[in-house]
């Protein structure tokens, strides 16, 4: 347990933060996995899904839970997969 007043300032920041940063991730991977799944099954609404991982994805960016290339990079592959299977 820190001692100082700015550590433990700093340890209610980092578990804000962290809190934060995993409601993001976690909104990114139930996408990710429902669009998965969806190509596998031939869903109907993959475009609706698709524009709301774009929409996590960039959001997520600009918070600076991910690099924004690397958001850019997941966004082409996933469109691309969806592409390819219809």
């Amino acid at each position: 347990m820190p001692n100082l007043k700015t550590a433990k300032k700093n340890l209610r920041k980092t578990k804000k933060r962290t809190a934060l940063n995993k409601k993001y991730e976690n909104k990114i991977d139930y996408l990710l996995r429902k669009i998965k799944k969806g190509v596998k099954e031939g869903a109907k609404n993959l475009q609706q899904l698709l524009s709301n991982l774009y929409k996590a994805f960039d959001k997520a960016a600009k918070e600076k839970v991910i690099h924004k290339n690397k958001a850019n990079r997941i966004k082409s592959r996933i469109a691309k997969l969806i592409k390819n299977k219809k």
